[in-house]
């Protein structure tokens, strides 16, 4: 559905990206990642048709975005980080303009506005001026302007920057009920929404494709080693001796011990061995009681800072972004 194809763009002798490449299959959400700065507004603008490319290709649905923009934007819903309301509009009149100016014909306006409403949970708050909404209301406005013209892609910019904990589930659950139904590009700061709705991701970092495919293989790709958390309560130097002495462990790192004697490792063992079964019983060889034991996976946040060294920006970002 979307083809990105060495998309590299210059702000005077500044490159904001270079040479990003990446696809989003039909009905897929693709979370998109990268530090402050990394570059990610101004490819969601390239592929928008708002700014032009230095270089490179965009084509959604087979139109190449330099070339047919207006045919583009006819397929697309776009929720920018700074949502595009008027304050002083009621919701319905605002998604009338809006519908108006996507081409949304006269008879069907009402129609498209009716299911946009009833979609992002606006039906309470339809005939209130916009800016007397809270923020997280104002977000369910910005993407059923993005909904209205019922388009086949969407690409979601910070849809939740901003946002209390509760305004973040309700707005993240609208976008996972349109899984399947839309093509989408989320945009988002906030990790955990991306384990949750996103198919594959994207990282970007300093401009360029740092990573891309789904969790689970990044993860493994990252990951050189097998990670077994172990606790139990006993003599921490007994469990410690024990542990390191099982075969295809590598070592064993304490961790912050838990009350009541509790003592914590993370045993790094080879990639692709499992010794869990060994680890149960030389805890028990060493006298001490079992308590917790399970694989540890990367989570998100582990992956995303392994995949930018722990950098954060480049001291570019009222360019890049």
């Amino acid at each position: 559905m979307i083809r990105v194809e060495g998309l590299t763009k210059f702000y005077g002798t500044v490159p904001g990206i270079q040479d990003i490449s990446f696809n989003v299959s039909k009905g897929e959400i693709l979370g998109f990642l990268g530090p402050n700065g990394a570059g990610k507004s101004t490819t969601m603008r390239i592929l928008t048709g708002y700014m032009p490319a230095t270089s490179g290709k965009v084509t959604v649905a087979d139109h190449d975005v330099s070339r047919s923009p207006l045919e583009v934007q006819k397929l697309l819903g776009y929720l920018p980080e700074n949502n595009p309301l008027y304050p002083e509009m009621t919701v319905r009149d605002y998604l009338d303009y809006v519908a108006s100016l996507k081409g949304v014909r006269r008879a069907d306006r009402k129609g498209a506005i009716d299911r946009v409403v009833d979609d992002c949970g606006l039906e309470q708050v339809a005939a209130r001026v916009i800016g007397h909404l809270s923020k997280g209301y104002r977000q369910r406005v910005g993407l059923a302007q993005a909904l209205v013209n019922d388009p086949p892609v969407l690409i979601l910019d910070e849809p939740t920057s901003g946002l209390d904990p509760a305004q973040i589930i309700e707005i993240r659950n609208l976008i996972r009920g349109l899984k399947g139904s839309r093509t989408i590009i989320l945009s988002t700061h906030i990790l955990p929404e991306v384990n949750l709705v996103c198919d594959r991701v994207v990282i970007i970092h300093h401009g360029r494709l740092a990573a891309e495919g789904a969790l689970d293989t990044l993860a493994s790709d990252v990951q050189k080693d097998e990670i077994v958390r172990v606790s139990a309560i006993g003599s921490a130097d007994s469990v410690r001796s024990r542990l390191s002495a099982v075969e295809g462990v590598q070592s064993v790192n304490a961790q912050e011990d838990g009350p009541g004697g509790e003592v914590r490792f993370d045993v790094h063992a080879e990639r692709g061995r499992e010794i869990r079964p060994a680890l149960a019983a030389a805890v028990s060889d060493a006298g001490a009681q079992l308590t917790e034991l399970h694989q540890a996976r990367l989570t998100l946040e582990d992956l995303f800072v392994k995949i930018i060294g722990g950098e954060h920006g480049d001291g570019n970002e009222g360019n890049n972004e």
